[in-house]
């Protein structure tokens, strides 16, 4: 990821930016991170961006895809899969 910021403490903050957002950081490296991004505009802006784009992910591997599509994708996977097994065997 790259940044408009060039300190040290932007550098930090943006390499633990993931593990910030998954809450997979220490408590005193959330607080130093969270401390940074309240005083930083820019890594706020690459924050929210970030976490909207966690937020929309997770919230579209939820949704279920209709029948149809599903049906559809696994006759392509089981096609190709025969395709494969057919090359590999002649």
């Amino acid at each position: 990821m790259t940044s408009p910021c060039e300190g040290p403490d932007c550098n930090q903050a943006l390499e633990n930016l993931y593990l910030f957002l998954d809450q997979e950081i220490d408590t005193a490296s959330c607080e130093e991170i969270q401390s940074h991004i309240d005083d930083c505009s820019s890594c706020l802006t690459a924050y929210d961006l970030e976490r909207l784009v966690k937020t929309l992910v997770s919230r579209s591997c939820a949704e279920v895809a209709p029948e149809p599509l599903r049906d559809k994708v696994l006759f392509s996977i089981r096609t190709v899969q025969v395709q494969i097994t057919e090359k590999r065997s002649g």
